[in-house]
């Protein structure tokens, strides 16, 4: 061995030696390796780590022989990956607060999907629309768990987070920051859209009242072994992880209390709720001896509770129930200052409350007064008090109000302070630290008081004799009768406690007070003035609510005078916020004020105006028609939009919004004409919206004849198809590995699906929702390959028949937004008979035959005047009315059967007979036996009545074929 080789063996083995971390491809070859390293006390990487790098592998994009990009292969490996990272997250029993720690929003989306994949949850289904109590336990509780996670994260995302400056360094990662940071905001902006539908699904699971099952390593093989035979076993009552209803019950009402406490800045009725669901949870919580599957926060618990008290006014006083904070709050609300005060003194011994809540009490107080409360002075003066001595004996500084206060003092403050202090201190157990700080405070009155009597009563009282030594009592007294002999007793008398003027820094905050809460625009401006006159800073950052578009934001803060910058910004900002709540009219003064300020000095935010101050008119004129106006716009209006869609581009900001909003208003009242042929092409080429537009112009200009309009159909079509279409995002990580934190949607496609779907739900006109329809109907029956059970609409024969490229297609995104698509457009008109069929041959091809039968009935019923007059043959078709009979049968309800069955051109007697021979049927049997009217079916009614010995059925079946 050479002598370098012995160093390095000196050397390596002079330090401790750290076992390898495992790498994520070991796993794969070795199935007893994952659950073995779970069982370590500190397994290296931990598991949200590795349910990461199983992730991000299992999402890699393929490479096809002409070196595209693919998405990931569905292939043996990757479905080991993706069930690897759901046996970690089994390992940690689902617990959602230690996966949402370790795990960013995109991933932890991915493995719940995941999660709801292998659990047999209907794809293209809403959560909404399945009855959990049928389902069989493990797919019911991977529903609760995603919906769970749903509203957790739109709570969590609702609460600040320090925004992390990169440095110089890190430059080269802010475009795969914000990538994520995009991915982020997608996933919670489809969260929100969906979060009342999550609220009802877990306000439908407190009616279960039957234990569940959730998946476990061992379920999880089970799958991976014989995925029919798995799912039939995670039915069964042994396997899996039992939670109990209880359990499950608790879990549910608190993260429900957590999304209406959220809600209720907006809803105060949402506090009542919230109140309701923390109650239910701390109920249900004493009821558990050792809570195995609860994880919640008992002390946020606790929190939620009392705040939810507070803001209901459900608080009384006189409950020993209630934590200190609550008992405050109490206090407040019934007026009870005296017990107030004495509460500040107890507190001075125990310590319960934070000091910034005192404070926080004393500054509300102070307030009240400054606004014209009467009466509250002397609260405020005992408060303060209170507060003082508090500080003193934690060895804080004295606050400047205290201070304040002592300037010129009267007797009876000066009596309070002193008893304050005698309460506030046990003199045979306090320490002698305490006693020493006491001491301080004491000469610290002394000193701070101007009049010699006043501070004869200090120095006379008990306290003060018992605390300080005789010869440091005589030493104080001594410097006050000096610095009495010294008092110019000709001053000016000192200014009140409420008369001295504030510290800048107080009216500075007062004013940014006034500046958030103002909607005045000459009193915004005003306000900016003074701020700008105290101190030279960006006063447009006062309120991070204030948000300007991106588009906009250089174009501001270029203003060179600061005050100018600040004004533009905030009277944007505030009249976007106003847009937003549907405050018109006081967005239209901050606008007009914004645009005659700009139009001073700057053409290019002048045209920035008058587009918002269009976007503004259009909105409030469509919100007009959303609350039951019929008035068509007036020509200015319309003339407006035309003008702005005909604009030529000279580096001037736009917003896309503007466009999208302009199109919507033009397609509602069918500018079809004016889009197809005036709009220029550089708008069209620039924004998606408008190409969009213009493609659903021309094809709804060019119907019903499919043979004209087949060529901008299909280009319609391929648009779409772009749009629903999946690619992959991946990232370079420092140590230079390709990593993959999700499948995405296409970036080839002219705008993202979710905001496809946002503009779609600005249309109203039918025939354009029409058009959609039958557009997403033809997409859905292609890429389900099933042409037993297809869904019909109009229009169908202008779309393509086939997919070039099917595997590179979100199947269950088409399924989701055909849904989507036909429930929107019913909200408009419920009474769309093709629209109702559409929505009925969805469900029915989804197996949900109850729901199908009630959207196949009322389409009947809209157009028969609620069947009193024939249903026209092109409404129930023998396609249809077959759909019926398939929907009855699969609810049992047979008799139901063979009365439709008459209803075809040829009577299926064979259908009618089978049924007619069930027994076991859930409808009203021979109740409907006035409904048949064929001889034949009448009578094998009466052979199968008579055969199976039933004579009074046989009896109504006999009357019935006498009258025929």
């Amino acid at each position: 061995m050479s002598a370098e080789a012995v160093d390095r063996v000196a050397v390596s083995g002079s330090r401790p030696s750290t076992p390898p971390q495992t790498s994520w491809f070991e796993f794969l070859l070795d199935e007893m390796l994952l659950e073995n390293h779970l069982q370590k006390s500190h397994p290296d990487p931990v598991p949200v780590q590795l349910v990461i790098q199983f992730l991000e592998q299992a999402a890699k994009p393929s490479v096809n022989e002409q070196n595209q990009v693919q998405p990931p292969a569905d292939n043996r490996r990757n479905r080991t990956l993706k069930l690897l990272a759901l046996k970690v997250a089994a390992h940690l029993k689902w617990d959602l607060d230690v996966l949402e720690k370790g795990l960013t929003i995109p991933v932890l989306n991915m493995l719940l999907n995941e999660l709801l994949c292998v659990s047999k949850v209907p794809p293209g289904v809403k959560h909404v629309d399945l009855d959990l109590s049928t389902l069989p336990p493990t797919t019911a509780m991977a529903v609760i768990i995603y919906n769970r996670w749903a509203i957790r994260t739109i709570v969590l995302s609702s609460f600040p987070e320090k925004q992390t400056k990169p440095g110089p360094h890190q430059m080269n990662m802010l475009n795969i920051v914000q990538q994520e940071k995009e991915l982020t905001e997608n996933i919670l902006s489809v969260l929100k859209e969906q979060a009342a539908d999550s609220i009802m699904v877990l306000e439908g699971s407190l009616g279960l009242k039957k234990d569940f099952y959730i998946h476990t390593l061992r379920t999880l093989d089970l799958l991976a072994a014989d995925p029919s035979t798995a799912n039939g076993e995670t039915e069964s009552s042994t396997a899996g992880l039992r939670i109990s209803a209880d359990e499950l019950h608790c879990q549910v009402h608190y993260d429900l209390g957590g999304i209406f406490f959220q809600q209720g800045c907006s809803d105060q009725l949402a506090y009542e709720k919230a109140r309701e669901h923390f109650q239910q949870a701390r109920e249900l919580l004493l009821k558990f001896n050792l809570t195995l599957h609860v994880h919640l926060d008992e002390m946020r618990l606790a929190g939620y509770w009392n705040a939810c008290r507070a803001l209901t006014g459900a608080l009384d006083p006189s409950d020993t129930q209630l934590n200190p904070y609550g008992q405050i709050n109490s206090l407040i609300r019934t007026r009870n200052y005296q017990a107030l005060v004495e509460a500040f003194i107890k507190d001075n011994v125990s310590l319960s409350l934070p000091n910034h809540l005192r404070q926080s009490v004393l500054r509300e107080f102070l307030h009240k007064v400054q606004q014209g409360e009467r009466g509250l002075d002397e609260v405020c003066h005992k408060l303060c008090v209170c507060n003082a001595v508090r500080d003193a004996l934690q060895g804080e500084v004295l606050s400047v109000r205290f201070q304040q206060l002592l300037h010129k003092p009267r007797k009876h403050v000066v009596d309070f302070m002193l008893e304050v202090c005698t309460r506030s201190l046990d003199k045979d157990r306090s320490s002698e630290t305490s006693k020493r700080k006491m001491v301080i405070f004491l000469k610290t009155l002394c000193e701070s008081l101007a009049e010699p009597h006043l501070v004869f009563v200090v120095t006379a009282h008990k306290l003060f004799t018992e605390l300080l030594k005789e010869e440091d009592r005589k030493v104080l007294v001594e410097q006050m009768r000096r610095r009495s002999a010294t008092v110019n007793l000709c001053a000016k008398p000192l200014p009140s406690f409420y008369d001295i003027p504030a510290a800048a820094s107080v009216n500075i905050g007062q004013l940014e007070q006034q500046l958030i809460l103002c909607l005045d625009a000459r009193r915004i401006r005003q306000i900016l003035i003074e701020l700008h006159s105290m101190a030279e800073r960006p006063f447009w950052r006062v309120n991070n609510k204030w948000e300007v578009p991106p588009d906009y934001i250089n174009v501001i803060l270029n203003i060179k005078d600061n005050l100018t910058k600040d004004l533009v910004y905030i009277l944007m900002a505030k009249g976007l916020h106003c847009i937003t709540v549907k405050d018109f009219a006081h967005t239209r003064q901050l606008f007009s004020a914004c645009l005659e300020l700009v139009t001073e000095f700057s053409p290019k935010l002048r045209q920035v105006m008058l587009n918002e101050m269009l976007l503004l008119e259009v909105r409030a004129h469509e919100n007009g028609v959303a609350e039951g106006s019929n008035v068509r716009p007036p020509p200015d209006l319309v003339s407006r939009v035309r003008g702005y869609l005909e604009m030529r581009i000279h580096d001037l900001p736009l917003r896309q919004i503007v466009g999208e909003e302009c199109v919507a208003f033009m397609l509602n009242w069918r500018e079809n004409e004016y889009l197809t042929l005036q709009v220029p092409q550089q708008l069209v080429m620039n924004n998606p919206y408008i190409k969009l537009g213009q493609l659903l112009a021309s094809t709804c200009k060019e119907l019903p004849g499919p043979k004209e309009s087949r060529r901008t159909a299909k280009e319609l079509w391929e648009v779409v198809v772009q749009i629903c279409s999946v690619s992959n995002q991946h990232k370079r990580n420092s140590d230079g590995r390709v990593s993959l934190i999700k499948q995405r949607e296409s970036s080839m496609g002219i705008l993202q699906r979710s905001r496809f779907i946002t503009f779609i739900k600005k249309l109203r006109e039918p025939l354009v929702l029409t058009t959609l329809i039958s557009l997403f109907v033809r997409f859905h029956s292609i890429v389900r390959d099933d042409i037993v059970n297809e869904v019909t609409a109009e229009y169908l024969a202008i779309w393509p028949s086939t997919l070039a490229n099917m595997q590179a297609v979100d199947v269950e995104a088409v399924a989701v937004t055909v849904k989507e698509l036909v429930t929107y457009a019913l909200t408009l008109n419920p009474n769309n008979q093709s629209w109702l069929i559409t929505q009925a041959d969805i469900y029915f091809v989804t197996n949900q035959y109850s729901a199908a039968l009630h959207f196949y009935l009322q389409a009947g019923a809209v157009c028969s005047d609620f069947f009193t007059k024939a249903v026209a043959p092109d409404v129930y078709t023998d396609q249809v009315l077959k759909r019926m009979i398939k929907c009855c049968s699969m609810l049992n309800c047979h008799t139901q059967v063979a009365v439709l069955c008459q209803f075809l051109r040829e009577v299926d007697y064979m259908t009618a007979f089978k049924a007619l021979q069930e027994q076991n049927s859930h409808d009203a049997m021979d109740s409907f036996y006035d409904y048949i009217w064929d001889v034949t079916i009448l009578e094998y009614l009466t052979h199968i009545h008579h055969k199976r010995g039933e004579s009074e059925k046989r009896q109504i079946a006999v009357s019935r074929n006498y009258f025929h």
